[in-house]
């Protein structure tokens, strides 16, 4: 069990055979990101439905709106952590982005069939996302020991998770109960998002003082850039933006599977839910795992997990194996890099530059793994699924040498007691 202490990175070491317990921010953290994931993947899993059979939009508007919907976030996210360092309102800014995120789910209901407002609730979720993500996870790495990071945010993704596997199953029985009514779960999707605005407000502390970063009379764009005089988080920002080019994205992987198994359209939106599920159960010993053996392997092993994936799903088998398999190796995938990720870079900033760096190797991944969807789906149309993902499996594999060679060593201050 996972209780909470005051989590100071300055705390002395726990005695031998004492297990450290993840601090009170992080819990109360988690809490807020598992309510807002319920409120917001509400919408995402009714949200093909709705506009497509609701409001008859083609699939090309469909398209286009589910761009906007996941790139809206990539450059935002450098203001939030820029905005955040900048005398330490992690909270504050953090908040912002919550309480946009759920303002976008009433713009939804107030929208009615109109695609212009359509698209600009969405927008607003997206970029309340990319506000949000950089200052929490700066908190995360402000409230913890730098030798119990892989559980820190181990802990708090397993909390985000379990909203992702609550939400759907509440969006469509909310549907179920009231005949198709979408309103309901936009309704219901805003008072969770309230909910979880007010989560944060009350029980998040203000993040440390030595998080506060002290005014710098350069221009934005240079105190953006400065993380990147650290050679060792150049190397992280580079192994991150060539595995992310090579990350075709779970949607394409999802649709293969619908295509191998014939898997009827009603049944589509749930294949997420095999993946969030080995997401939930492997967050946490993922975290444990990089704590004790350092960041790099267990991140470098996910993408290796990833890489299964695609291989399976080139490879004869039974189906519903493939699927079982293809599912879970999915959730490591995720538990072994999405937390980790953070884990490995937030240690090589100083604390006053926490955010804007995290945030940096977000936008970064986040554009590469753009890319990589872009460009799978072209292989797709020209060549077909199956050469496209043997290019992706080539690709993957190339990636792995690099950034095995990329990925610097845990510094000693990060690395288990022998």
């Amino acid at each position: 069990m996972y209780l909470a202490t005051t989590g100071r990175p300055d705390a002395p070491p726990p005695r031998p055979g004492v297990r450290r317990r993840v601090s009170g921010t992080v819990l109360a953290l988690g809490t807020v990101s598992l309510v807002t994931d319920v409120s917001s993947e509400m919408v995402t899993a009714v949200l093909p439905l709705y506009l497509v059979v609701g409001l008859g939009l083609s699939p090309l508007q469909f398209g286009l709106l589910d761009g906007l919907f996941n790139g809206a976030t990539a450059l935002v996210r450098l203001l939030g952590g820029h905005a955040a360092d900048r005398g330490g309102r992690h909270k504050r800014v953090a908040g912002l982005g919550y309480a946009l995120s759920a303002c976008s789910r009433l713009g939804l209901l107030l929208a009615g069939g109109a695609t212009g407002w359509i698209a600009a609730a969405l927008a607003g979720d997206r970029l309340g996302k990319g506000i949000r993500t950089a200052p929490r996870d700066a908190l995360i790495t402000l409230s913890s020991p730098p030798d119990g990071l892989g559980r820190a945010f181990g802990v708090h993704r397993a909390m985000d998770t379990t909203g992702a596997l609550l939400a759907p199953l509440a969006a469509f029985a909310l549907l179920w109960a009231t005949a198709d009514a979408y309103d309901a779960v936009f309704v219901v999707s805003f008072c969770t998002g309230v909910a979880g605005v007010l989560l944060l407000v009350v029980l998040v502390p203000d993040g440390p003082a030595a998080g506060r970063a002290s005014r710098d009379p350069r221009p934005p764009a240079a105190v953006l850039l400065a993380p990147l005089r650290s050679v060792r988080y150049r190397r992280v920002l580079g192994a991150t933006a060539l595995l992310g080019a090579v990350t075709v994205g779970d949607a394409f992987l999802y649709l293969l599977l619908q295509r191998r198994l014939d898997l009827a359209v009603t049944w589509f939106p749930f294949l997420p839910l095999g993946a969030a599920a080995a997401y939930l159960l492997l967050a946490v010993p993922a975290g444990r795992l990089a704590d004790r053996i350092g960041r790099r392997r267990p991140f470098l092993y996910g993408h290796g997990a990833l890489l299964l994936a695609y291989v399976l799903l080139l490879a004869p088998g039974p189906d519903l194996v493939v699927l079982g398999l293809v599912l879970g190796l999915l959730g490591v995938f995720y538990a072994t890099t999405d937390g980790v990720l953070m884990a490995l870079t937030g240690p090589l900033l100083p604390a006053g530059r926490r955010a804007s760096g995290l945030a940096l190797v977000q936008t970064v991944q986040a554009l590469a793994r753009l890319l990589a969807a872009a460009g799978f789906g072209a292989a797709w149309t020209v060549w077909g699924p199956s050469i496209a993902l043997v290019l992706a499996v080539a690709g993957l594999v190339a990636a792995l040498a690099g950034a095995r060679c990329l990925l610097p060593d845990a510094p000693p201050s990060e690395r288990p007691p022998s």
